[in-house]
């Protein structure tokens, strides 16, 4: 037991402190300790207690003045130890365990008195590198154990460097933006360390050092990071971060350009050489697209045969040129889609198939796979003949075109009619057309946005998705009929109908969108309620679904007589792999959406906004705001609650496209 007098040293946040025991118990002392403090302590917190027992009858300032002193040497002879020699004295006695004393005395050369051990200690707890304590005893180090221990002094030493020049870096950019500043591995590595941890936040493997740089140059806002970024010119200022942080592949590997420019070098005369492949080349087909479109992928061409329509749906073919096998195709299997943005696109192809040999160009000898429907003057559909094929685009029309000539071209007549029974035909069998505006965003000089909303129930453009539809359809029947494995979209009946025929009130619509029953991707055909139609598939988008490619592969296999492309148990990975691919695509997309919303919106705050009150409960009232088409929602007022379906007038408070906050008031 430690008795009354003796001198004993313990550690208190890392440094060594003296002190007289002045009272004992079995596992407790009561001290004085060489800062005046009388306290008590553990008995297991003493690293050296004196084999000297002292007097303690002097005055606290005396005794205070003692310990004082005794510091003061136990830190002087601590000068004169140097653990490397006493280590490699030790480097070949058959134990590596030591009494402190013995130790002490190899490094003085003499009897170790309690200055000497207790320096001795210190130095240990000092410099951790050649030895330890453990329970009263000094533990040699190995030699493997030493340089892993300098491995890490160095990574600890190269770290505290990166936190420090790294926050000097920062402070640099934050003030002086536009300069260019000097850069080298430790500037670039602390712009690195700070880029991942804005993305993953805790989940960064460099979370805690980025925090510890942010903090030391003064850093604490959530944003800061992104600002920095944006000021050393690493990101934009409206960098698509949701993008960043599901690690979408953005750039194509160098096998999949690769295949893509040895695609684009081959010529059309293959094509012909094909006994399977149908030409088409005298047929006058069009595509009715946007503006902007410059991936074509499907057109259309119309002919009278006794009366009836020869309806011609012709997909560009790019299982032709992108093989299950292939770079290309395992990358859109990482894809699964194309991703539109308000600034740009993510393809899920190289431009050189997308915009190149895949695009229905005007003009251009083109693969395809053409669905040769004829249908009678009522739009029944009376033979379905599906070949690969070989067209030739006679005319590109615009959505806006295609509108003002469809009352004058004969062609858009016969079709338009077509599509006005076609579309009847799918409401008497249950379909939910639920008509929704496009909103088209516009960014002008980087971050100014434009937003407008676009009919999508205009002539044209139901033409278009009509057609497409049918050639769905009819893909989906052919597939199965042949009782073959696809890829097959399917949905249940509506929880509850409240809209019927051709219902364009958008407060019923998004009501109704409500009520509906989740889609599903099913590897056997099953009824698709909302389009009317008793199986479903989509196979008209392959420049830009992975689905749709997939299906072109197995409808090959079956119009070619082939051994079926995919097994059932291949379709069935497909599905896992498109429904993870599309969740994560349109969670990207829809936060992209938002951020250029609330971005239009911060512009506009404290101005009066149209929404459409689409339900008031008792403690929240949601909303649409008619203009820009989001949801949103307020607490619920206590008087004058307004009635679903009404008309109200609200407003920002606040907006925040990179905090993604949104704050409204009545």
């Amino acid at each position: 037991m430690t008795a009354t007098g003796k001198l004993i040293e313990y550690l208190d946040g890392g440094k060594f402190l003296c002190a007289y025991v002045v009272g004992a118990q079995a596992k407790r002392l009561h001290l004085i300790n060489q800062n005046s403090r009388e306290m008590n302590l553990p008995l297991s917190r003493v690293v050296h207690c004196s084999e000297k027992t002292h007097s303690i009858e002097a005055s606290r300032e005396e005794l205070t003045r003692q310990l004082m002193d005794t510091a003061t040497t136990r830190k002087k002879l601590m000068e004169k130890i140097h653990l490397q020699e006493i280590w490699e004295l030790t480097s070949d006695e058959p134990t590596q365990k030591f009494s402190p004393a013995f130790l002490a005395e190899l490094s003085f050369g003499k009897d170790a008195d309690d200055d000497i051990v207790a320096a001795f200690l210190r130095s240990v707890f000092e410099d951790r590198l050649y030895f330890k304590y453990k329970e009263n005893r000094i533990i040699a180090h190995s030699p493997e154990q030493i340089e892993q221990l300098q491995k890490q002094r160095e990574k600890e030493a190269r770290i505290r460097k990166l936190i420090e020049q790294g926050a000097e870096f920062l402070k640099q950019i934050d003030t002086f933006p536009k300069k260019n500043h000097p850069k080298n591995a430790t500037c670039d590595e602390c712009l690195h360390v700070i880029r991942d941890f804005y993305i993953s936040g805790s989940e960064s493997k460099h979370a805690e050092l980025a925090r510890k740089i942010l903090k030391a140059g003064g850093f604490n806002r959530p944003h800061d990071p992104f600002h920095l970024l944006v000021k050393a010119g690493l990101w934009d200022s409206n960098e698509n971060i949701p993008l960043l942080r599901n690690d979408l592949p953005v750039v194509f590997p160098l096998l999949g350009i690769q295949q893509a420019e040895m695609l684009l070098q081959q010529g059309s005369e293959k094509l012909f050489q094909d006994p399977a492949r149908k030409d088409f080349t005298n047929l006058r087909p069009m595509t009715i697209d946007g503006p902007t479109t410059l991936d074509f992928d499907d057109a259309l061409s119309i002919e009278e045969q006794d009366g009836n329509f020869l309806v011609g749906v012709h997909i560009s073919d790019v299982a032709h040129y992108v093989q299950p096998e292939d770079p290309l195709f395992l990358e859109a299997m990482q894809r699964g889609t194309s991703i539109y943005f308000p600034e740009g696109q993510i393809p899920m192809l190289p431009r050189h198939l997308s915009q190149g040999i895949c695009s229905l160009i005007q003009g251009e000898i083109r693969a395809t796979i053409s669905f040769m429907i004829l249908l009678s003057p009522e739009a029944e559909v009376l033979r379905v003949r599906i070949s690969p094929s070989i067209i030739k685009v006679a005319r590109r029309l615009t959505y806006d075109e295609a509108d003002t000539m469809i009352n004058t071209d004969k062609e858009l007549i016969i079709l338009n009619d077509l599509r006005r029974k076609l579309r009847n035909r799918r409401l008497d069998a249950g379909a939910l057309l639920l008509p929704f505006p496009d909103v088209n965003i516009h960014i002008h000089d980087g971050s100014k946005v434009q937003i407008s909303l676009a009919d999508t129930d205009t002539p044209s453009r139901t033409l278009v998705s009509e057609m497409m539809i049918l050639a769905n359809t009819e893909a989906a029947r052919y597939v199965a009929d042949r009782m073959a494995p696809g890829l097959f979209r399917a949905q249940k009946p509506p929880k509850k109908r409240i809209v019927h025929g051709l219902d364009n009130d958008l407060f019923l619509n998004s009501k109704q969108r409500k009520m509906l029953a989740r889609g599903e991707l099913l590897t056997s055909a099953q009824p698709h309620s909302g389009l009317g139609v008793a199986q479903y598939t989509t196979i008209t988008s392959p420049i830009r679904r992975l689905l749709d490619l997939v299906m072109q592969h197995q409808i090959h296999s079956l119009v070619r007589r082939e051994e079926l492309r995919f097994t059932e148990e291949m379709c069935k990975d497909f599905t896992s792999v498109i429904g993870r691919t599309l969740s994560k695509a349109n969670s990207v997309r829809q936060q992209r959406h938002r951020y250029w919303l609330l971005k239009y919106l911060e512009a506009r705050q404290g101005a009066p906004l149209n929404a459409l009150v689409l339900d008031c409960g008792p403690k929240r009232t949601f909303l649409l705001l008619t203009d820009i088409l989001l949801n949103v929602d307020l607490p619920t007022p206590s008087r004058n609650r307004p009635e679903p379906g009404s008309r109200v007038t609200i407003k920002v408070s606040r907006a925040d496209a990179l905090d993604n906050t949104l704050r409204l008031e009545w």
